[in-house]
């Protein structure tokens, strides 16, 4: 553990009701909110299958204590309380129940992977603790009519795959696709998404598909079987570790199809760096970020800023690694939320300013974006650019 010092949000969660946009007259507080402490739970992996995945965690931990350095959020200091659940959604489900009712957090924020927040989302729902920002693209995730407490972050998986089988259908409507997916929510959420993309022909152009387990020591059988269906097309509905099991697997067979990666899984450090980056090369993914070893953003003052904190409150860390970007941009957005919340800090009016964001901007993200919410619409990140990796940074694909 580290600890530093809808419809209208469904009945009941009117925004109106909470004030948003102005704080109000006499400060309001809730469960892990006082004078001058704002208190934030998280559960994710650092052990286990997914374990890359906690730099997440770290570098949210640095934020938070940064943030503190100066004077925290409208005179009040986060307490971040980040515990190890190992991707497991049981062990996710165990600690969430501790940080809401033993450690009384406001919410719970950037909890990692489909399979887990699907877990403790009913939870939070009946808790009426926000689950915010979450790193998990599934679709059901943008679902305020029902869910109000839980709110997502990234690009919608349905909404990537939608976007790459644009591409393909562009580039090569009779290529033959071959698809690996982790056999979870959150694979079969893209391998969904695909096939409605790709609509009559999906049953065509999808000629195999091989899902493994997150606990699965390697994906090669699976890989060999994809490849002696003939595909030249390859999507990697995976995380890191099994991508760059993939990305390795598919040199040792000598076969080299058109490649889409998850853009969760498409971080230099995690995954190219342990695969290889001339066996890498030509991977394509849907960019939302900018990639700050990117000579192109060699000037600009949002990732030299980013650079330069990381260098202070970071020293040692990947620069290439997206997820230590990611980590960055993930606090930025709570920091946003919290001082939009003024001195009204129930959990309710927590909820209400992030389904109240507009026109916000996160300096990491690519130029085009921005960042808005609504009480009917959770999505966050909603522009995407695909991207193809050239061996050491990543080239914009028309």
């Amino acid at each position: 553990m580290r600890i530093f010092g809808t419809a209208a949000l469904v009945a009941g969660l009117s925004i109106a009701s909470f004030g948003v946009g102005s704080a109000l007259a006499q400060p309001k507080y809730g469960p892990g909110t006082s004078a001058t402490e704002i208190k934030v739970g998280q559960t994710i992996a650092y052990s286990g299958p997914a374990s890359a995945y906690g730099q997440l965690g770290k570098v949210e931990e640095a934020y938070f204590k940064w943030l503190n350095a100066k004077g925290g959020i409208n005179g009040r200091k986060i307490t971040f309380i980040t515990l190890d659940d190992g991707y497991s959604p049981p062990k996710a489900v165990e600690n969430v129940r501790r940080l809401v009712e033993s450690d009384q957090v406001a919410l719970v924020f950037n909890v990692l992977g489909t399979p887990l927040n699907m877990a403790i989302r009913p939870y939070m729902n009946q808790k009426k603790v926000p689950q915010l920002f979450i790193a998990a693209g599934a679709t059901a995730f943008n679902d305020p009519a029902k869910f109000p407490w839980t709110m997502g972050w990234q690009p919608n998986l349905q909404a990537e795959t939608a976007f790459y089988a644009k591409h393909l259908l562009a580039k090569a409507p009779n290529a033959k696709v071959a698809v690996l997916y982790q056999n979870d929510d959150f694979g079969k959420d893209m391998l969904h998404g695909l096939q409605l993309a790709l609509g009559d022909k999906a049953k065509t152009m999808i000629v195999d598909t091989q899902n493994f387990q997150p606990t699965d020591p390697t994906i090669d059988s699976q890989l060999i079987a994809l490849k002696a269906s003939g595909a030249d097309t390859l999507f990697l509905f995976t995380y890191a570790k099994q991508a760059a099991q993939a990305i390795s697997k598919m040199d040792d067979l000598a076969w080299k199809p058109t490649t889409y990666l998850h853009l969760g899984a498409a971080s230099v450090g995690a995954t190219f760096k342990p695969a290889g980056l001339e066996k890498s090369k030509g991977i394509l993914t849907a960019g939302f970020m900018k990639d700050v070893t990117d000579p192109q953003w060699k000037d600009d003052p949002d990732v030299n800023a980013w650079v330069a904190w990381m260098k202070e409150n970071m020293p040692g860390a990947e620069l290439s690694d997206i997820l230590n970007a990611a980590g960055y941009a993930y606090a930025q957005t709570l920091e946003q939320v919290l001082r939009q919340a003024g001195d009204n800090l129930t959990r309710e009016n927590i909820m209400a300013q992030a389904a109240n964001l507009k026109n916000f901007r996160v300096g990491l993200l690519l130029p085009e974006s921005r960042i808005n919410t609504s009480p009917t619409d959770y999505r966050v990140i909603t522009y995407m650019k695909l991207q193809r990796f050239n061996g050491t940074s990543w080239d914009y694909v028309d």
